[in-house]
């Protein structure tokens, strides 16, 4: 554990540095960025509704009135969206993107790429988008990646047979491939930055059982009302706010000394709690999957990148 007394309080100084957030209207994500702009970096809220986010934006400034905030719109379930948002982005250099965005346990559905939509968002949304935003991270000494995966990746491996969410479909199975997927890709991104020594850090975090609004989203598109009541008394009862669920995400992208391939969590039993390095589970940092998963991931996403000398 890094002690239980790590808080907001401790991120260093992040003036002149660049964030992107993915996800940043709500959440996980909206504490995220705003704790970022707090310590004066230039925070990208990267949302998939420009109406959300630019609400999540002035709310921002008015928790924090000198904060350096813009809204960008990027949707990770289409791969569109994703090369717009990249091409469009004015930085050259990114100190921090924070992959943070995800849907939960939704009925079966696809992306705008034909994709299982939680496969498809959680994972190769973001693929695509650390991919096209390499240049910039590698140009940025110092950048890191983080992206948030979750305990749930403890359900289910990765089938490479059937990134579709299983036959028959299972809502939990599939996220937690999903997450599972962001932890392989964390490994595999680690190594390449390790090969060609790049001054760059991947690594991974997950918030406990934070309420984020993520556990309602499922049944409330189902109009499954009591298990969206039920989710919603879990969240009131067991859950940690948000601003808790995000501190192992602040640490992953500005602590001193996190170490690439790192997974952050909450320390109470994985739950709750101050920032403390996570188990996960063997499948999700073996090697040749890992090298597999990318394989697959560039080939479905038309997106790779290898960095110089990897």
């Amino acid at each position: 554990m890094h002690g239980p007394r790590w808080t907001t309080a401790d991120i260093p100084d992040q003036s002149g540095r660049t964030a992107v957030v993915t996800g940043a209207n709500g959440g996980l994500g909206y504490v995220t960025a705003r704790e970022l702009a707090r310590k004066g970096a230039r925070v990208v809220l990267a949302c998939r509704s420009e109406t959300r986010g630019r609400e999540a934006a002035e709310r921002l400034l008015e928790e924090v009135p000198r904060a350096e905030a813009e809204v960008r719109r990027l949707d990770l379930g289409d791969l569109r969206s994703v090369r717009y948002f990249a091409a469009r982005l004015p930085y050259e250099r990114i100190d921090l993107l924070i992959n943070n965005a995800g849907v939960m346990a939704l009925p079966r559905g696809t992306t705008a790429d034909g994709f299982e939509t939680q496969f498809g968002v959680n994972h190769l949304g973001h693929f695509a988008l650390t991919a096209l935003l390499a240049p910039a991270l590698l140009a940025t000494p110092g950048a890191r990646v983080v992206t948030v995966s979750s305990l749930m990746h403890a359900l289910a491996g990765i089938d490479l047979r059937d990134l579709g969410g299983g036959r028959p479909y299972r809502r939990w199975v599939a996220y937690a491939r999903s997450k599972t997927a962001n932890l392989l890709f964390t490994h595999e991104l680690a190594r390449r930055f390790a090969v060609c020594e790049a001054d760059v850090v991947a690594a991974a975090a997950h918030p406990g059982y934070a309420a984020t609004g993520l556990q309602t989203a499922g049944p409330r598109a189902e109009g499954r009302r009591v298990a969206e009541r039920v989710m919603r008394l879990g969240n009131q009862v067991f859950a940690q706010p948000a601003e808790a669920g995000a501190l192992p995400t602040l640490y992953a992208a500005t602590a001193p000394g996190v170490r690439p391939d790192s997974f952050h969590g909450p320390s109470f039993a994985m739950w709750r709690g101050a920032p403390a390095p996570s188990w996960r589970a063997p499948w999700a940092k073996d090697d040749r999957m890992a090298a597999r998963l990318w394989d697959v991931s560039a080939r479905l996403t038309g997106v790779d990148f290898s960095p110089p000398g990897a």
